[in-house]
């Protein structure tokens, strides 16, 4: 048969010739470096029989290539666990974003000493080479064989499908139930690393047994692996659950559920500073601050359509045979407010912004610190306009939210137009409306941005910002949705020019998102090293003995008194202690007071970087330090 290869070689290919072998017999090279194959456009193992059509060779690099080698490096962890540990249950092991994990339910509990030794066995067998052969069976033949094997994970997977015939993955005496596809060999494994352990519910069930994850990552080159292990140091030292127990921000606490944050003071004094700059940027821009209960009738999330697609994230309790939810979201107290009292269009449009903290239930496997809670506050804003106002109101949400992160010192952005999803509301004619302003607005503005089909909320599409912190991850960030439906269900209405009414388009848009995971990523992303303008304490006043406490105090009223959070260190340490106590706190700035600078009515200065400036009249560092703060500058030295 013809085959055109990677488009520009076309060759004949014996029949029963597999991809691989037709490589080594005519690429030899190519044999070498090839990951998997596509075959007119479908991504298969090597070991598949070439088709008439187009050959392409996938190497590392290539999409889809990763995932490839992490699923085979997956299965190989695998086939070392059950040589370890005899008797293992297996459930899932997928290849993921950067890595790759198993599932296991073992008898025995594993710690992180066991990962060099599962390691260990995972590279012999890369050195026995085993082929990796993919087999398709008879359904109830798999069942029967994973039955008799012990794996009842398996078998419910198995059982829950509707397909007549299963793939199967056979390398040496290890078989596994996997769609694939998979390397060629064990041996083509190079370079990986098992990094962690976690505990996981089984199909993310806290009802079902507890598994224990192992998390690893495989690279096919030994430098890039190094250079994630050293990505991964760095992401461990940003760690916000690490940093906010260090800093003294915020802690969890079981007896009181989990998913729920404490803000202890520090950590209250930065998110003042967060809303406090929300409240006064929407004021600027026209919106009105309202605020609505946490508590609603459970009929309005009926009319609202959030029971028919959130119900399983939501609170509900009865009281006086009257059911009840704490709020999931903010949108209907907004569109309730709208209601209380007839609208022109000369009202329009009518912003109404709202720090709503909503109460969602998530499980606590994927519960993750800040990033993932079950109580959070989002800085929720509600817009109704009319259909010509859309577009440009769309556009200065848009501006707002990049001005908002870069003003906390976010400067790369992703950007996602996500479209209607399968299970949703309303007509086509009317997303495609919403959709095509979106677009438009993206397009004026000259943003950047790709399609992500389907990912839409139920009631309309949505632009999506994904932000990049200094280490290059990106985060879920602001979003502009555009919905015609909900003003529809509500029966919103406004007086047109006409004296006719007509229905009001609502535009949903968060600047920073939810204020929890916010502010997780933006501990992260300063490492804890927060611009002087968001420091919890500005300064640190550390008296040198205590004949000048007097003095720190008096320093410590003046700068308190013109808005510089400072705080005095009493202790009775020596200064260098003090000062490595402050620098551990992060604190940018420490003033020495001695003789001389109550003598002179200076301070000594120290800062973030340990730079010293000595001899600093007061009222000189109290300009600066405002100056700097009225900039939102993130200098981190006192001579930037």
């Amino acid at each position: 048969m013809k085959v055109l290869i990677d488009g520009s070689v076309e060759l004949e290919a014996p029949t029963g010739m597999t991809v691989l072998q037709l490589l080594l017999e005519r690429f030899p090279v190519k044999a070498g470096s090839a990951v998997a194959a596509r075959i007119n456009g479908r991504l298969v193992d090597l070991t598949a029989l070439p088709e008439e059509g187009e050959l392409e060779i996938v190497v590392w690099g290539d999409e889809g290539a990763d995932e490839v080698y992490r699923h085979t490096a997956a299965h190989v962890m695998a086939q070392a666990v059950l040589e370890l540990y005899p008797g293992t249950k297996l459930a899932i092991g997928p290849a993921i974003s950067d890595g790759f994990y198993y599932d296991f339910d073992i008898a025995e509990s594993l710690s992180p000493d066991d990962l060099p030794r599962i390691e260990e066995r995972m590279a012999e067998i890369t050195r026995r080479d085993e082929p990796v052969v993919r087999e398709t069976w008879e359904r109830e033949e798999a069942i029967l064989f994973f039955r008799d094997e012990g794996q009842g994970y398996k078998v419910e997977m198995l059982e829950e499908m509707d397909e007549d015939r299963v793939t199967i993955y056979r390398q040496g005496d290890f078989v596994d139930l996997c769609r694939g596809p998979h390397l060629a060999s064990t041996g083509r494994l190079r370079h990986f690393r098992l990094l962690s352990l976690a505990g996981a519910y089984w199909r993310g069930d806290e009802h079902r047994p507890m598994l224990q994850r192992i998390y690893g990552t495989a690279f096919d080159d030994a430098s890039e692996l190094d250079r994630y292990l050293e990505f991964l140091e760095e992401a461990e030292r940003r760690d916000h659950r690490r940093l906010g127990k260090e800093l003294d921000l915020f802690s969890f606490h079981e007896e009181a559920g989990p998913g729920v944050v404490f803000y202890h003071p520090k950590g209250a004094v930065l998110r003042g500073i967060i809303e406090d700059f929300l409240k006064s940027e929407h004021t600027k821009r026209g919106y009105e601050m309202v605020i609505t209960p946490h508590l609603f009738r459970g009929q309005l999330w009926h009319t609202s359509g959030h029971m028919d697609y959130y119900k399983d994230n939501m609170y509900f309790f009865e009281k006086d045979g009257m059911e009840y939810v704490v709020k999931p979201m903010n949108c209907p107290g907004h569109l309730l407010i709208y209601k209380t009292r007839p609208r022109s269009y000369r009202d329009l449009p009518l912003k109404y912004f709202e720090l709503g903290t909503v109460y969602r239930y998530e499980r606590s496997g994927v519960l993750h610190g800040l990033l993932r809670v079950r109580g959070f506050t989002q800085d929720d804003a509600h817009i109704f306009c009319t259909e010509e106002q859309l577009e440009e109101q769309v556009g200065e949400c848009l501006e707002f939210a990049f001005y908002s992160l870069r003003a906390f010192g976010f400067e790369d952005f992703e950007v996602y137009l996500s479209t209607r999803p399968e299970d949703s509301v309303g007509s086509d004619e009317l997303w495609e409306k919403a959709t095509m302003v979106l677009g438009r607005s993206l397009e004026d503005l000259g943003i950047p941005y790709s399609v992500d089909p389907g990912e839409g909320v139920f009631y309309g599409p949505k632009i999506d910002i994904k932000l990049k912190d200094a280490i290059g991850r990106s985060w879920q960030g602001p979003t502009v949705q555009a919905d015609f439906n909900l003003p529809q269900r509500f029966d919103l209405t406004y007086a047109g020019a006409d004296n006719k009414p007509h229905r009001p388009v609502m535009i949903h848009r968060v600047v920073l998102a939810g204020i929890e995971r916010f502010y997780g990523v933006l501990i992260e992303h300063y490492a804890g090293e927060f611009p002087l303008w968001l420091a919890p304490v500005q300064a640190a006043i550390i008296p040198v003995a205590d004949r000048h406490l007097d003095y720190a105090h008096e320093v410590e009223g003046t700068l308190r008194t013109s808005g510089v959070r400072a705080e005095v260190d009493e202790d009775r340490q020596t200064v260098n202690m003090k000062i490595r106590r402050a620098q551990l706190q992060k604190i940018p700035f420490s003033l020495v007071v001695g003789d001389r600078e109550v003598e002179n009515r200076t301070v000594s200065v120290r800062d973030r970087n340990g730079k010293d400036t000595r001899g600093v009249p007061l009222a000189e560092f109290l300009s600066r330090v405002l100056e700097r703060v009225e900039e939102r500058s993130i200098a981190g030295g006192w001579e930037d």
